[in-house]
């Protein structure tokens, strides 16, 4: 039911054999449609009450264990606006149904807003595009206003498919998937040189580097176990070659700081050493000018693959290289 102010309540008894049970968790589970995220920012913010206890000043705690006939009070206030600009910011749609948008994202597009980027993003787009669907609520806002329905992320040079969530069940859904590592995600990339082996795993843990904070690193201590696989495509003489990475973790610019540690940065990548001034003698003029017009790293998302929000049907997607990475791959085939 709605109070005066629109706000939803639920009231969620505490049944038998839920005793002991978190109050996140146990809330996760009663009320479907909301994940346990939510609920927890909720409880901190004193939206979640209790009939059968003194009422209490300060929030309640989402690690409370519940008690059998314990009664929780639950408002859910009336959404409000994402603090983002809506924009009409053309997006390629690759699929969408009530659940999820699947878009494949071009090259330069930031994710969300961030300092120096406060606008002009995926994000953006995606609120103006709700918007002008006449589905001004369909995205999920968890992960903070500024980040609605945002799962995973794209670096803002590399390119293809990109999952957004719609509503709580699916984010909760699509974000246990890329916890449990079970989405299928494959990228190309056009590196510079030619691994020794045809294909093959890079383990190194990625973290922060101690040299430069900006950048991330392969790194002997600390970082996080990250995993790519491997496989050359093409071979373009010795200057350069094309991969298919696929991750079994997702770290922050993981293909890009693994395939750099193999001694074979990304094409275009000034980062981690693949920019303008990592050619290699022999390239080639037109090959020289093209680079010079590259501003970000030659990878493209060209595969995604997950569960529906029900765990019944897999959604699969394959999309076609762009047309920078088509332009490099002609001026390199003449190697």
């Amino acid at each position: 039911m709605k109070d005066e102010n629109s706000a939803t309540t639920y009231t969620v008894p505490v049944p038998l054999g839920k005793a002991g049970c978190r109050l996140d968790k146990f809330l996760a589970d009663e009320l479907r449609g909301f994940s346990r995220t939510r609920l927890k920012v909720l409880i901190d913010e004193g939206r979640v009450s209790t009939q059968n206890r003194p009422s209490q000043q300060p929030p309640l705690d989402p690690a409370l264990k519940v008690v059998e006939g314990d009664v929780f009070i639950v408002q859910v206030p009336k959404a409000t606006a994402a603090l983002p600009e809506a924009q009409t910011i053309q997006l390629n749609i690759v699929y969408e149904d009530d659940d999820v948008i699947v878009i494949d994202k071009p090259a330069g597009l930031v994710v969300h807003p961030a300092p120096g980027s406060l606008d002009g993003t995926l994000v953006n787009a995606l609120l103006g595009h709700a918007r002008d669907s006449g589905n001004g609520g369909g995205l999920s806002g968890i992960g903070g206003v500024e980040r609605p329905g945002i799962v995973h992320r794209l670096d803002k040079g590399t390119s293809g498919l990109m999952v957004v969530a719609k509503n709580d069940i699916s984010h909760r859904s699509l974000s246990k998937q890329f916890a449990d590592r079970s989405i299928e995600r494959a990228y190309f990339a056009l590196v510079w040189g030619v691994p020794s082996s045809t294909q093959g795993e890079i383990s190194g843990n990625i973290g922060r580097s101690p040299s430069n904070r900006k950048k991330m690193a392969v790194v002997k201590r600390g970082g996080k176990v990250a995993l790519t696989r491997f496989k050359v495509v093409e071979i373009f003489g010795t200057v350069a070659s094309m991969v298919e990475c696929r991750l079994a973790t997702g770290r922050t610019h993981q293909i890009r700081v693994h395939m750099a540690s193999l001694g074979h940065p990304v094409i275009g990548d000034p980062v981690y050493g693949g920019g303008r001034k990592a050619g290699r003698k022999g390239m080639g003029e037109s090959l020289r000018i093209e680079l010079e017009t590259l501003n970000h790293q030659a990878l493209h998302a060209y595969k995604l693959g997950f569960l529906d929000k029900n765990g019944s049907e897999k959604l699969y997607f394959e999309i076609k290289i762009p047309s920078y990475f088509k332009s490099l791959i002609e001026k390199l085939s003449t190697f």
